[in-house]
C-alpha cells in the first residue's frame, strides 16, 4: 500500500498535474513576480498525498524542469535570484516526496492493523458453514464504520442432539468491551448448546457465563451491560421451529412459495441477557411452523432501526416481499444489505448482522 491514490477518482488524481500546468503558464506570463509558484508548491504536496511515489517524483521533476526553462528564458539562470528560485522549487518537490513516504508508512501500519482486526474477526465471529443439518445457512456482518472489521453483533449456528440451534445477538455498547462480550457469549453458546435440554436452559447458561465474566468488571458494566439475543431451535425430527426472544428484534419467515414476508413476534419477549439479577422469570419459547423451503431471517437492530432521509425505519417485511422469492439464503442476504444501503442513502448509525437459514429437508 504505497499511497492512497487508488481510493481517489481519476479527476482528483489529475489535480496535481493541472496545478503544475497552471503554475508554469502563470509564471511564463508574469515572470517578474512568479505568481504561479504557490500553485506548483501546492502541486508537489498534493502529489505526495494522492499519487504513487513514481508520479510524485515525476511532478517534482516537471516543476523543476519548468522553472529551469523559465529562469533561463528570463536571464536569471546562474544569478542569485535564479538559484534561489530553483532551490525553492526543488525544496517543494522534496516536501512532496516526504509527504508521500509518511503517508505510505502510515498506510502500511494501517494495513497491518486491518489484517490483525480481520484475523480477530474470523477468530471471534467465524463464518458459519453453508450447510448445518437440514438447513442451508448464510450470514453477514457489516460495521457502521467502513474501516471497522469487528464489533458487538454476533451470530452462530450449531447442530446439537436437540436439533440445529441458532443465535443472533447485539451487545450494548461498542469497542473492545463489546468484542470481549461477543467472545464470551459465543464461547458459552458453543459449549452449552450441546448440553442445555431446551432454549430457556440455554439462555440461563449464557446468562451465567456472562455474569461470571463481568463479576470483576466495574459497576457500570455489571449494572448496565446487557445483550439482546434471539435463540432458535429447528427440530431435526419434525422440522418445528422454536424461538426464545431475549429483548431482540423478532425474526422474519419467508415462505417457500414466495409469499409475503412475515414477522414472527414473541408472545412474551424476555429481558436481555445480563439482566437476570432483576429476578424476572424467563419467558418460554414460541413454536412456529417451518416447512421445507421456508427461510428464517434473523437480524440485529442495525437493520430494523436503519432510517431513510425522512427518518422512517426500515421494514424488512414490506421491503423484501416484492424482491423475492430467493432460492438461497445468500441471495436473500445480498438483497437485504443492498436494500438497506439504498434506504439509508449513506452511512448507518449501527452495526448490522444478518443470519438466514433455509430448511432443505
Amino acid at each position: 500500500m504505497a499511497t492512497l491514490s487508488t481510493q481517489w477518482p481519476r479527476y482528483v488524481r489529475l489535480a496535481p498535474w493541472l496545478l503544475v500546468i497552471g503554475g508554469l503558464v502563470w509564471d511564463s506570463l508574469a515572470t517578474a513576480d512568479y505568481w504561479g509558484d504557490p500553485m506548483m508548491a501546492a502541486a508537489s504536496v498534493l502529489a505526495g498525498a494522492l499519487l504513487p511515489l513514481r508520479d510524485t517524483v515525476a511532478v517534482g521533476a516537471a516543476i523543476s524542469a519548468g522553472v529551469l526553462v523559465l529562469t533561463s528564458r528570463d536571464g536569471t539562470l546562474g544569478t542569485t535570484a535564479g538559484w534561489l528560485e530553483l532551490a525553492n522549487t526543488v525544496f517543494a518537490a522534496l516536501i512532496g516526496i516526504w509527504v508521500n513516504r509518511v503517508i505510505a508508512r502510515h498506510g502500511r501500519r494501517l494495513a497491518v492493523v486491518r489484517s490483525v482486526a480481520e484475523a480477530a474477526q474470523q477468530a471471534v465471529l467465524p463464518a458459519p458453514p453453508d450447510r448445518v443439518g437440514p438447513l442451508a445457512v448464510a450470514a453477514c456482518y457489516r460495521a457502521a464504520q467502513t474501516e471497522a472489521l469487528i464489533g458487538g453483533d454476533a451470530y452462530a449456528v450449531q447442530e446439537t442432539p436437540f436439533g440445529v440451534r441458532l443465535l443472533i445477538a447485539d451487545v450494548r455498547g461498542k469497542g473492545l468491551r463489546a468484542v470481549a462480550a461477543v467472545s464470551v457469549l459465543l464461547g458459552a453458546f458453543r459449549e452449552n448448546a450441546e448440553r442445555a435440554t431446551d432454549l430457556p436452559a440455554l439462555a440461563d447458561a449464557l446468562e451465567h457465563s456472562l455474569a461470571r465474566e463481568s463479576a470483576g468488571s466495574d459497576e457500570e458494566v455489571r449494572t448496565e451491560g446487557f445483550i439482546t439475543a434471539l435463540l432458535g431451535e429447528v427440530d431435526g425430527l419434525d422440522g418445528g421451529l422454536r424461538l426464545l426472544n431475549c429483548g431482540h428484534p423478532g425474526p422474519y419467515r419467508l415462505p417457500a412459495d414466495g409469499g409475503a414476508v412475515t414477522l414472527l413476534p414473541a408472545r412474551d419477549p424476555g429481558l436481555p441477557l445480563g439482566m437476570g439479577g432483576l429476578g424476572v422469570p424467563r419467558s418460554g419459547p414460541d413454536a412456529w411452523p417451518f416447512a421445507p423451503g421456508d427461510t428464517l431471517l434473523l437480524v440485529t437492530d442495525g437493520v430494523t432501526e436503519a432510517r431513510d432521509g425522512a427518518g422512517e425505519f426500515y421494514d424488512p417485511a414490506a421491503r423484501l416481499t416484492p424482491l423475492g422469492p430467493f432460492d438461497r439464503p445468500q441471495r436473500l442476504i445480498d438483497a437485504l444489505v443492498l436494500d438497506v444501503e439504498r434506504w439509508t442513502g449513506g452511512p448507518r448509525d449501527d452495526d448490522m448482522a444478518v443470519l438466514a437459514v433455509a430448511r432443505r429437508s
